[in-house]
């Protein structure tokens, strides 16, 4: 919006399921105290070369084969421990922006029960549906796509997390269909089985040959229970960008934009391309009024949970992180002096860990302006250690966009 105040940025960019070890609690979520997302897959692969982020100061964080610990890092670095009773996508991103859940979402480690079922199958007419189980995303469909062709039932299914996800092949149930399934489905599931998301699935293909449709992956989500930073900051005026599944995972609370992206790599060009002001915020308008500026723009890369970490793929996860690190080189390079990066992750998903869950861990944290150079701050001072709560993240935000701030946490970088 022409004429509209200009205000300092921050861009907070979410490596989904990026662990770099496991919390004291790991055990209460049935994980191993082994659990180390960055540091099991880097030992894995004979070392990580990702020179951005070890100039950072990531290699400083922990013990990661391939990354060395920088003597004068140019980022400040530490890791957070999330103080939410869960290891999902939603409770991590919630503390993130202040909000602590003390009651962890339903999960169904036996699948739905019979009435829930029932039920979903008399709502949407679909006659009936398959799986009914935890189940690998990618697995399921080459165990039951054949089938799901051959009846039209939906296939449901779950995982460790609360959600209840419905893959149906976009050649025999029609997008709208599935996305209609889904809404009846979210409204349906309250109560004690209000799980925290409902999740379409779409995929294509034949035996053998079956895609994940990720571009057009819809998540319907329980929304925050409470205003995070982001409302406030939009209720204030600011413009904020929400890039990958963000606005799905806070129900386009706290947003004035969003963009749904399939690949890490497109989320990644668009940060950039927001900080550059080479994006047409107009066609990203979800509420407020038009602006031609971002003040806070919100990135999840969903790559290395859902293709690599949930799937075991540790080769997978490597490359991911070295596609990462090459783009956040770029997005550094067009960073204007009071810009600030905070990178970090939601939770862990170690992919040399058995079974294909979430991994309860603490998180990296990266926070890096080009204001910092000024400093002239050692190792030691830019040192952050173990942050009690995700929450940080949003009390940081405040103090550098000069935000009032009365939830939890407390900045780690003065503005």
């Amino acid at each position: 919006m022409a004429g509209a105040k200009k205000f300092r940025r921050a861009v907070v960019m979410v490596i989904d399921g990026c662990g770099i070890g496991a919390s004291p609690d790991a055990g209460d979520f049935g994980d191993s105290l082994s659990a180390n997302t960055l540091s099991n897959t880097a030992h894995q692969l004979g070392g990580l070369t990702l020179p951005t982020l070890e100039s950072l100061g990531l290699g400083s964080i922990a013990n990661i084969d391939g990354l060395k610990a920088k003597s004068s890092p140019s980022a400040y670095f530490g890791k957070l421990q999330e103080k939410s009773n869960g290891k999902d996508t939603q409770t991590g991103h919630w503390e993130m922006m202040g909000i602590v859940s003390s009651k962890a979402f339903p999960t169904y480690p036996n699948g739905f029960p019979k009435d829930v079922i029932d039920k979903f199958i008399e709502l949407t007419g679909c006659k009936g549906i398959l799986c009914n189980k935890p189940y690998s995303g990618t697995q399921v469909l080459d165990d039951l796509g054949e089938e799901h062709a051959r009846t039209g039932y939906p296939i449901v299914y779950t995982s460790g997390d609360s959600v209840f996800q419905i893959a149906t092949n976009v050649e025999v149930i029609p997008l709208k269909t599935l996305y209609k399934w889904c809404e009846i489905a979210r409204e349906m599931l309250q109560g004690p089985h209000r799980v925290g998301r409902v999740i379409a699935r779409p995929f294509t293909g034949t035996k053998g040959n079956f895609k994940r449709l990720s571009g057009d992956r819809h998540d319907y989500a329980v929304p925050p229970p409470d205003l995070t930073l982001m409302d406030k900051l939009t209720n204030s005026g600011r413009a904020v960008l929400g890039v990958g599944k963000i606005e799905d995972i806070f129900v386009g609370n706290g947003l004035t934009h969003a963009k749904h992206t399939g690949t890490n790599e497109e989320g990644l060009d668009l940060t950039m391309k927001a900080l550059q002001g080479k994006v047409d915020l107009s066609k990203m308008k979800i509420h407020g009024e038009n602006r031609d500026d971002v003040s806070f723009i919100f990135t999840n890369l969903v790559d290395t949970d859902s293709l690599y970490g949930h799937r075991r793929d540790v080769e997978g996860y490597g490359k991911a992180l070295v596609e990462i690190d090459a783009w956040t080189d770029k997005i550094l390079g067009v960073m204007n002096e009071d810009d600030l990066l905070i990178i970090s992750s939601d939770h862990g998903n170690d992919p040399t860990a058995p079974g294909t869950d979430h991994t309860r861990e603490f998180v990296p944290l990266l926070a890096y302006s080009p204001a910092f150079a000024k400093r002239k701050l050692d190792e030691s001072a830019r040192r952050l250690g173990i942050r009690d709560g995700f929450y940080d993240i949003a009390a940081t935000l405040a103090d550098w966009l000069e935000m009032p701030w009365d939830g939890p946490g407390r900045s780690f970088v003065s503005a």
